[in-house]
């Protein structure tokens, strides 16, 4: 069941003055980009299976559903229908795939095409791919199927090396199955080489923009990834995660007025679309574009704003259905992040313990802010309680999907928390070395897309811990390594004394920080 969010409170979001663009016109003509890919199915189905497939390249899995079921009804002859509603299914290849009754019923669409076949090599070749995707659904974990299909897929290219419909899927796969602890990057760059070529022959195809942003989503490959963010929302205007997709290389850049337009934008057509649709809700990945315009906000003090984004986040009810990783990773991060970057300690100690089994999202994010929040206003107790917590959440998480990633991530936060505790209760030496512990590891982790920004980066609070036992020199050091990775970051913009730049980022920041008045009195 796709999750949905209380339309009222998601419009009461809309109407406040931070976030009162005008919502997409969904009554305009539908613009997707372009798609070619032909299929041995009849004339209709053919014409709705490219339309399916321009929703599937921007992920825009809710109407995927309804397009594919479509095409199947328009040639239940189609193979390439089932494999296209096993491919929607699948959802977001960077956040784990689906489970459950989601998962087994995406199998089944897998097994009907198979079940069919395809009608050339080619066709056969996708619904092998497809099949490899879902073989064994029960046992094998989601992360070593997604492998196996990258690996058919890579077959299937060396056998169609000219087709473009293949060769997107193919650089696809590399991306989603590239380790997060890869520094050199490889499997990203070998798919920006497929396609980026292709994207020069076919500026309008929506995925080609859509998956060279994902390619290069990291540090050190951002700025090659600026042309097809600046044009993808201009090629699927239609579609809302083309909206807010561009923000993935603009947070990576620290270009926080297009983060903040791009998720602007990605909302009011979201939104937009669910009440086109008369639903009660919305999708949850709307709070995905949230969470990415409030950290663009925040690295500009405008922190009223993200206050009445997290007010009314806070007022939204979900209907019964699977929790999802999105929806609750970024649905908890909001209050997460206006505590912490604002350092106000005594609330991030204080914020509300989700309600729901420990994970993830529902566990990990306030945990971590709790945690940090306490060891920082002396509260050794409640400091060793969140610790824990984030101990027992870290080997829970161990054996679900992306077990091996999220736990070492968990971990991080964990030894980054205890680093606090240990300087709270006087051990300088432990804390030191827990914090650069955390900051080492963090460096060779890239972060998940399902967030704009780790809540507080790990180098940073070991330069904050670094200031608060009087080795400036090395603290200055510590936050210019976080905004090599992060530029524009505004804490460690402060932290490294850039007093010019900070100031100028706050130019229109609304809070009270008392960074704001520190750094003009330092300037003088």
């Amino acid at each position: 069941m796709t999750r949905h969010y209380c339309l009222a409170a998601l419009i009461a979001v809309a109407a406040v003055p931070s976030l009162s663009a005008q919502a997409h016109d969904h009554a305009s003509p539908e613009k997707l980009g372009r798609v070619v890919f032909p299929v041995s199915c009849n004339a209709e189905a053919s014409k709705r299976f490219e339309h399916a497939m321009a929703l599937l390249h921007s992920f825009w899995w809710d109407a995927g559903v309804a397009a594919f079921s479509q095409v199947a009804d328009a040639d239940g002859t189609c193979a390439m229908a089932y494999w296209g509603s096993a491919m929607n299914a699948w959802g977001n290849p960077f956040a784990g795939g689906p489970s459950g009754q989601a998962l087994a019923a995406a199998g089944q669409a897998a097994e009907q095409a198979a079940a069919i076949g395809g009608k050339t090599p080619r066709e056969a070749g996708f619904i092998s791919a497809v099949a490899t995707l879902y073989r064994g659904n029960a046992t094998v974990p989601n992360g070593v199927r997604l492998r196996a299909y990258s690996d058919t897929m890579a077959r299937v290219y060396r056998d169609n090396p000219n087709d473009v419909e293949v060769a997107i899927y193919y650089a696809l796969s590399l991306v989603a199955t590239a380790s997060p602890t890869d520094t050199t990057f490889a499997r990203q760059k070998a798919a920006a080489a497929i396609l980026n070529p292709l994207f020069r022959r076919l500026p309008q195809h929506p995925g080609l923009a859509h998956y060279i942003i994902h390619a290069n989503d990291s540090p050190r490959l951002a700025s090659l990834g600026l042309d097809a963010a600046r044009r993808y929302a201009q090629i699927a205007p239609s579609a809302p995660h083309a909206q807010h997709m561009p923000s993935h290389i603009f947070v990576r850049l620290g270009l926080w007025e297009d983060d903040i337009a791009s998720n602007q934008r990605s909302f009011d057509a979201g939104v937009a679309y669910a009440k086109a649709q008369g639903w009660k809700g919305v999708a949850y990945h709307e709070f995905h574009a949230l969470d990415y315009m409030v950290y663009g906000y925040l690295q500009l003090g405008q922190d009223a704003a993200v206050k009445r984004i997290v007010t009314s986040a806070e007022s939204l009810s979900a209907v019964e259905g699977p929790g999802n990783v999105i929806a609750s990773y970024n649905g908890n991060a909001l209050a997460a992040r206006y505590a912490l970057e604002r350092d106000d300690w005594s609330a991030a100690a204080k914020l509300p313990i989700p309600a729901g089994a420990p994970g993830v999202a529902l566990g990990a994010v306030t945990r971590f802010a709790r945690g940090l929040g306490a060891a920082r206003s002396g509260d050794t107790a409640q400091a060793r309680a969140e610790v824990a917590a984030l101990a027992e959440i870290e080997m829970a998480v161990a054996s679900g999907p992306q077990g091996a990633y999220w736990s070492r991530v968990i971990g991080i936060k964990r030894t980054a928390v205890a680093a606090w505790l240990a300087l709270a209760q006087r051990d300088t030496a432990s804390a030191l070395r827990l914090a650069q512990e955390a900051a080492d590891a963090e460096d060779v982790t890239e972060k998940s897309p399902v967030t704009p920004g780790e809540l507080l980066p790990a180098r940073e609070l070991y330069g904050d811990l670094l200031l608060a036992v009087g080795r400036y020199a090395d603290a200055r050091a510590a936050y210019e390594a976080t905004l090599r990775r992060e530029p524009r970051r505004a804490r460690s913009l402060f932290g490294a004394g850039r007093y010019a730049e900070f100031l100028a980022q706050m130019k229109s920041a609304d809070g009270d920080r008392a960074q704001i008045a520190q750094a003009r009195q330092n300037l003088k």
